[in-house]
């Protein structure tokens, strides 16, 4: 099973449904057969490379809003987030460029696999919302990448270049083909789709609807007349 998250790594909500899903999967009885997959969706293109304006005054200004007003929504966020494990400061995070943190993203899944990729999504992600780091600065993003145990050589060839900037642009053209405007967004074999930080408990019943559909479950059923029909065993056979 493949589950695919269309994500930013400034969006709380996307922090939120990562740690929601990962408690889904904790029960999951297949988890092991799970593989995650991070894709790419930037919430603001245009943002500086190099933020220094703080994030509420923007998001304050985009909606058309005093700052006073804003807060106490953040502050709820923040409340929920805590209830998953998570100290997010989002009264210090800085408004800021996300398109070289995914570019390093697919670096990650390319030469590592899901598993490296995973592990530098947490990494930026702890990075921007625990400790406020402006995830638009090369040099936050070094050390989030080889945090992860990417290769410092082959992170800075990737941000001296626009590598990797056409597999951030599929992605987002791929998001926008699913109809998906918002993230967190997760698909599920490329069959059923997640909008939003839902509870883990939706995701348990996508995860076992999904994994019921390519692992049905075989009906045994009796002969024709109805009867048990003789069979062998380890214990040997009817007679």
């Amino acid at each position: 099973m493949r589950i695919e998250i269309w994500s930013d790594v400034v969006c709380p909500w996307c922090y939120v449904g990562k740690r929601r899903l990962e408690s889904a999967l904790g029960d999951f009885e297949h988890a092991d057969e799970v593989e995650v997959v991070y894709r790419s969706f930037e919430l603001d293109p245009t943002a500086p490379h190099h933020g220094t304006e703080l994030t509420l005054p923007s998001i304050a200004r985009k909606y058309g809003r005093s700052v006073e007003e804003m807060r106490p929504m953040m502050s709820g966020l923040m409340d929920t987030a805590a209830q998953e494990g998570l100290e997010l400061r989002l009264f210090d995070t800085v408004h800021t460029n996300t398109i070289d943190a995914h570019r390093l993203l697919h670096l990650a899944l390319a030469t590592g696999g899901p598993a490296l990729q995973r592990d530098l999504k947490e990494s930026l992600l702890a990075a921007y919302f625990t400790r406020a780091e402006d995830v638009g600065d090369h040099a936050v993003l070094r050390a989030a990448a080889t945090e992860a145990g990417l290769d410092a050589e082959r992170v800075d060839a990737v941000l001296a270049s626009e590598e990797y900037a056409d597999a951030v642009a599929a992605d987002i053209a791929q998001a926008r083909a699913y109809g998906a405007t918002g993230v967190p967004f997760f698909v599920v074999d490329q069959r059923y789709g997640i909008s939003g930080a839902q509870p883990a408990e939706a995701f348990t019943e996508v995860l076992e609807r999904a994994w019921a559909d390519t692992h049905p479950a075989i009906e045994v059923v009796a002969g024709a007349a109805g009867a048990d029909g003789a069979v062998c065993g380890p214990d040997g056979c009817a007679i």
